[in-house]
């Protein structure tokens, strides 16, 4: 893991986040999990552990998850491919590559629950 910022937060309580953790680890294998970040951020450092904790709690394969570290001015590998303005920012794409969700900082909840309800409700959509 590059980024110090998506160090699992050791305080993190899974038990609290227990629907967010079980949806996250129904699709570890399906998911690939791209996050733009700084340890220089704020945001970041406030937002990227427990949401690194809720992914070691689902055990989300490390090979699934893509750590992009940005510079102050948030240049940095894939900003333009993904069209990131603003960090953190987490896109979770299908092995095909297809982006089915994405957190963008501003959001008023944790990026796990957050993403788990995007999957959990994009997914379900998919399959009916």
């Amino acid at each position: 893991m590059s980024l110090e910022t998506m160090r699992p937060n050791p305080t993190w309580d899974a038990a609290s986040y227990e629907d967010a953790v079980d949806t996250l680890a129904a699709h570890r294998d399906e998911v690939t999990y791209r996050v733009w970040a700084g340890d220089w951020c704020k945001d970041c450092r406030a937002l990227l552990p427990d949401f690194a904790a809720a992914l070691e709690a689902a055990d989300v394969p490390d090979d699934r998850i893509e750590e992009i570290s940005l510079d102050e001015n948030k240049e940095g590998p894939k900003v333009d491919a993904y069209d990131v303005e603003y960090i953190p920012t987490i896109v979770v794409e299908d092995d095909d590559g297809k982006e089915i969700t994405r957190f963008v900082e501003e959001e008023r909840i944790p990026p796990a629950v957050w993403l788990a309800q995007q999957l959990e409700s994009e997914l379900e959509t998919e399959t009916v």
